[in-house]
């Protein structure tokens, strides 16, 4: 890779004539300017991105952990989160962290080493924000917030959207719900069931706590427990599903076909996600809707309002999800008739 002191001597300028000319930091005559952009070109040369962030104090860089970019969701998310950060004049460097706290921190401190100019991140243990209260870097937490951590955070109403499933569920005529939560210690999960069972409540039911069943937010996750609950007795096996997010629905859908029971006529199945997939299985799902692309611009907006004040207020922006009903889940009367047809597609919302 070519250095500035070879493009200095193929320019037949100095160093700092160089620098002056890549940089504009200074007027440079003509004839100096178009021999030093020729040898650049000529050479391939790269400015360090590492001095020039010295200089300016930004690297034009968002560090952006997720949990698993395999997962629809968190990948329609980063793709929202790229797109305003690169017209916004950022590249974004993304990070996996499978869930595992150590692995997070591992991240967290390789972003902040590399001066990233501000970091979204999904989830974030209280340890990790005193790391980044005393770093002072800017950061949005999408979805998963310590109540006590002030920073900015970008959420759905995840519990408003546990209560649009139920409450459309109970619509449909149906009485014995099951849910299939994410891991007991994921807060989202845990709001989503708060809200079924508080839609519930409402109805005069109670959710049983042998028809809630955690899993680990995958298909295969989804299709084991949905076999478990769908091979209760007759009387005992729900007639509902809501599942806490679309891929553990899919991994239910399939549960139901192997079981030879018929969705959405026997069995009704609303997910959580809404994510692109969702509209092409068949059934097709119902989902509780988040608009992925617009959640991960909303966070990039607010991250970006945060790099260039650092001193607003702390933000909380909470989203009003809405439920997509298609075909896993329309009263029997529209299923028995449009088992040949496309499914309407129906749109219901909740404001937070």
């Amino acid at each position: 890779m070519a250095t500035i002191k070879q493009v200095a001597q193929a320019a037949g300028v100095s160093y700092t004539t160089v620098s002056h000319v890549l940089n504009n930091t200074r007027p440079v005559s003509d004839a100096a300017r178009r021999a030093v952009l020729a040898a650049a070109q000529q050479l391939h040369y790269v400015p360090s991105a590492l001095a020039r962030s010295l200089r300016s104090s930004s690297t034009g860089t968002i560090g952006l952990i997720i949990p698993n970019n395999t997962n629809p969701y968190f990948s329609e998310v980063a793709r929202g989160i790229e797109d305003s950060c690169y017209a916004a004049g950022y590249s974004v460097i993304l990070c996996n962290s499978d869930d595992d706290p150590v692995k997070q921190r591992d991240y967290l401190n390789v972003l902040l080493t590399k001066r990233c100019d501000g970091l979204i991140l999904s989830a974030l243990a209280d340890s990790d924000g005193e790391l980044l209260r005393k770093m002072k870097v800017p950061a949005v937490l999408l979805d998963r917030a310590p109540n006590d951590l002030s920073i900015d955070v970008v959420a759905v109403d995840n519990r408003a959207g546990g209560v649009l499933a139920a409450r459309h569920l109970l619509g449909l005529g149906r009485r014995r719900l099951a849910c299939i939560a994410g891991p007991r210690e994921v807060s989202i999960s845990n709001d989503r069931i708060a809200g079924a069972r508080s839609a519930m409540a409402d109805a005069g039911l109670l959710l049983a706590g042998d028809l809630c069943r955690h899993s680990d937010f995958t298909s295969a996750g989804g299709y084991a427990v949905a076999l478990d609950l769908l091979a209760l007795p007759e009387g005992q096996r729900p007639d509902a599903l809501f599942c806490c997010n679309d891929l553990m629905a899919f991994g239910a859908l399939r549960a139901a076909a192997e079981l030879g029971i018929a969705v959405p006529v026997d069995l009704a199945v609303v997910g959580f996600d809404d994510i692109d997939l969702a509209s092409f299985v068949h059934p097709a799902l119902s989902s509780v809707a988040q608009n992925t692309r617009e959640l991960g611009h909303i966070t990039a907006a607010c991250l970006l309002a945060r790099i260039a004040a650092p001193a607003l207020p702390r933000q909380q922006r909470s989203i009003a999800p809405a439920l997509h009903v298609r075909g896993s889940s329309v009263a029997a009367t529209v299923a028995s008739s449009s088992l040949t047809s496309s499914p309407a597609t129906e749109l219901m919302g909740m404001t937070s």
